[in-house]
């Protein structure tokens, strides 16, 4: 149904073209600093290993993992997986983003609040983005004020994940980027080029929440229609 409605694309236009800025930066940056090594010699395998014994977290592994740009931390498993490019590379793209990883499992470790609040939510968060609107438009076609709003509710707790993942992740960023100096690992000029890989990352993330907070105005707006 929202597919014809004109107002459908007003809201939702400006978030798809920032997500799509967003994606193009990210893999245009991406791949610049990936053809810039680190003069540190380091890969990024090596310094997430090394952050983590620096700052004293034990039992998180590091392995590689397949795909571009595939690379995360495993909470439940405690696991940091880096795809081939990071977990052997060491341009400054795969230091940038081995320790924005690493950040996450400091997180975990120091039991950070956003995290643990984003773990919590991720099973609703889950289930709501899956069913939140084929419920409101099956309430909507029914005339069920309650599908409706359970639509509604289901789709907020998404909305609330991608909310938290901001400062998670721009977090885990900041810690990146003080590791990576402090710790001997990027020279004074190479910061600049991981301020980049990181920043250009965490736009998909603002992206995203833009995208969610747009779709949920269009939920309540198309509610409101129905009042």
């Amino acid at each position: 149904m929202f597919y014809f409605d004109p107002l459908y694309y007003v809201l939702i236009l400006p978030s798809l073209a920032l997500a799509l800025y967003a994606q193009s930066k990210v893999k245009g940056t991406y791949a610049r600093y990936l053809r810039v090594q680190a003069r540190s010699g380091y890969t990024g395998a090596k310094v997430a290993r090394e952050l983590l014994r620096r700052n004293g977290v034990d039992g998180v592994e590091v392995e590689a993992s397949r795909g571009e740009l595939s690379d995360h931390y495993d909470p439940r498993s405690r696991k940091i997986r880096l795809s081939h490019a990071v977990y052997e590379g060491t341009s400054l793209s795969a230091l940038g983003i081995a320790a924005h990883e690493t950040g996450h499992a400091l997180q975990h470790h120091e039991e950070y609040v956003p995290l643990h609040m984003r773990s919590l939510i991720v099973p609703v968060a889950g289930f709501g983005s899956n069913l939140a609107f084929p419920l409101f438009f099956i309430g909507i076609i029914a005339s069920v004020e309650f599908l409706q709003t359970l639509g509604i509710l289901l789709f907020t707790a998404a909305v609330v994940f991608t909310v938290i993942t901001l400062p998670v992740e721009y977090n885990a960023s900041g810690r990146a980027l003080t590791l990576l100096a402090d710790g001997g690992f990027l020279g004074r000029e190479e910061v600049d080029g991981v301020r980049r890989v990181l920043g250009a990352a965490a736009l998909t993330y603002l992206a995203a929440t833009a995208m969610a907070l747009s779709q949920l105005l269009y939920l309540l707006v198309m509610r409101s229609r129905r009042d």
